[in-house]
């Protein structure tokens, strides 16, 4: 459907003189009723015989203002030729240059311009009509999830009961400072400053798990990264190839073969990957590595480094009496314990079991002490993320008796069960005795759709927030840096780290609020440093309003025009 646009207030006009012949019939069509019509050239309204440029049209016509622009809407569905859609839009074009519309021309829609209407007239939000445009880039089945769990608005209404707290707060704050001496107040200004303080400490806490949970959504949106990790010979390109399901990595025999890395996207059961295969990973004392294989090694732990998920692969080799074991070396390991350092997810991976005698009992009682040998050389990973599989026999064709020859869907079922667990939205210390923990859990999903932009001024609103609070609970005499607010997770509790304070700056940092430093007497105070600047404190709960106020494109942000042009662009 080609998109044009006009004013509203002369669309009917242009409608009509566009499509209705010389006949009893020369009216709009009715409301939302699918009406045939022939379509004539209106160049030349007064020749006995105007041109056809269609005998059989439908007409939808969606009046003004249940549309989805908010504006009148006209669809013409006409047969799909490419002659009869280029004269039609042609007609249009000439006939939109003399009439009464915007711009004095009815022209084809600017990107996003139909989205933009929608906006200004009401129909949309700034967060609902980015989810559109996540919901039309979405390739996956996860990506299309999270792009329309961010469609129903729940998250600009959640912006807006923010802004409007932080309205009030300050609102009280500015009644504080305009009316103290003027007005009896059934509050001491030490106790509204612990009121606000104690609002603006549950605001903070929820601010801060919006960007965990976006974090966390930002892997959905562009993809989760994998990095194979192993020893050389490991089957590290065979599983990539059985992953991806084609040959996209060479394998051989010869040690050292894969030197660069080899990235791969694939759809993993809804999730967006990005598979990377590396050199693998050997000390100087093993060989002689020469300096191609010495950067190709050196790439791969810092692609580890910065991966998502890290698949460890070990390969089982047959000892001096034939009995099946596994090791690993200490290039390998070190790198291994590096990953687990960073907090990155791990998962084992035992290849080539099909080296395991094949008699059932023996074959089960080896499995068992590999396995058990793979939790002693790798501690850091749950036995639950350690794999068996087989890269040779993957190849064989499925049967009844074994419908997952190598086990490489097994092994593909942990690795997603990993990217649940990744990408589940967190609902941390926060409890709302109204909700059930699956309500709760459902009203933070929706924190997963925050898009980088959202989470920009997230960002900036919680500095704000973190201002207001250090000149409420702490002395003047200590002024707040500048923050770096890096969400990080420990054991469950939820903190952000600052990357100005080697001790870290933890989520409970403003909890103590029982003696906000404000007092009703200045004289009490030895030093006037002491004394709580009320109006630098008012004036940060407005620049935090203003950046939720710039997410949604409401409220009296001045620059809430200057980002419309960078979200409708899109």
């Amino acid at each position: 459907m080609a998109h044009l646009s006009s004013q509203p207030s002369y669309i009917r006009h242009d409608i009509c003189s566009f499509y209705c012949a010389r006949s009893s019939r020369d009216s709009a069509p009715k409301p939302r009723t699918a009406t045939l019509r022939k379509l004539y050239d209106p160049s030349d309204p007064d020749h006995v015989e105007p041109r056809v440029l269609d005998t059989g049209a439908l007409l939808l016509f969606f009046p003004a203002p249940n549309t989805v622009t908010g504006a009148d809407v006209l669809e013409l569905h006409v047969h799909g030729g490419p002659a009869i859609v280029r004269s039609i839009l042609n007609a249009i074009s000439k006939h939109g240059r003399s009439s009464r519309v915007r711009d004095g021309a009815i022209r084809h829609a600017e990107p996003g311009e139909f989205t933009k209407w929608a906006f200004y007239n009401g129909r949309l939000d700034l967060t609902q009509a980015e989810a559109l445009g996540e919901t039309l880039a979405a390739e996956t089945e996860q990506q299309r999830r999270l792009a329309v769990s961010g469609t129903d608005g729940g998250l600009a209404k959640r912006y807006e009961e923010w802004r409007t707290m932080l309205l009030c707060a300050r609102g009280e704050l500015e009644a504080l400072i305009d009316f103290s001496e003027d007005q009896h107040f059934d509050e001491s200004p030490a106790e509204f400053m612990s009121s606000i303080s104690e609002q603006v400490v549950a605001l903070k806490r929820q601010v801060e798990l919006h960007l965990l949970n976006a974090s966390r959504g930002e892997l959905l949106r562009n993809g989760i990264s994998i990095a194979l990790l192993g020893a050389p010979n490991a089957g590290k390109s065979s599983l990539l190839n059985r992953i991806v399901g084609r040959e996209a990595a060479i394998v051989s025999a010869e040690e050292g073969t894969t030197r660069d890395i080899v990235d791969v996207s694939v759809d993993l059961n809804g999730w967006l990957c990005r598979v990377g295969d590396m050199a693998g990973l050997r000390s100087k004392e093993q060989s002689v590595i020469g300096s191609i294989e010495q950067e190709g090694i050196r790439r791969a732990r810092e692609r580890a480094l910065q991966s998502d998920v890290v698949v460890v692969l070990l390969s089982i080799e047959m000892d001096a009496d034939r009995k099946p074991t596994v090791s690993i070396n200490g290039e390998v390991l070190e790198a291994v314990q590096e990953c687990h350092a960073t907090g990155k997810t791990i998962l084992a991976v035992l290849n080539k079991i099909d080296l395991v005698v094949d008699q059932p009992r023996a074959n089960k009682e080896a499995a068992r002490d590999l396995h058990t040998r793979v939790c002693q050389i790798l501690p850091m990973v749950p036995a639950g993320r350690i794999c068996m599989i087989s890269c040779r026999r993957a190849s064989d064709d499925p049967t009844a008796s074994d419908p997952d020859p190598g086990s490489i869907q097994a092994f593909l079922t942990v690795l997603t069960d990993a990217f649940s667990e990744l990408t589940t939205a967190s609902t941390g210390e926060i409890r709302d005795n109204r909700m059930t923990a699956a309500e709760a859990q459902s009203y933070w999903t929706a924190s997963l759709s925050v898009t980088h932009r959202q989470s920009t001024y997230l960002s900036e609103g919680l500095r704000h927030l973190d201002d207001f609070l250090s000149l409420a609970c702490y002395p003047q005499s200590q002024p707040s840096q500048a923050q770096s607010y890096l969400p990080t997770e420990s054991d469950g509790t939820m903190e952000f780290a600052h990357s100005s304070d080697p001790n870290g700056y933890h989520g409970d940092r403003h909890k103590n609020l029982d003696a906000p430093n404000i007092v009703s007497d200045p004289d009490a105070h030895a030093h006037a440093d002491d004394i709580v600047d009320i109006v630098t404190a008012a004036e940060h709960l407005r620049f935090a309003a203003d950046c939720f106020a710039k997410i949604t494109g409401k409220g009296e942000s001045g620059d809430v025009e200057d980002i419309l042009g960078v979200v409708f662009e899109k």
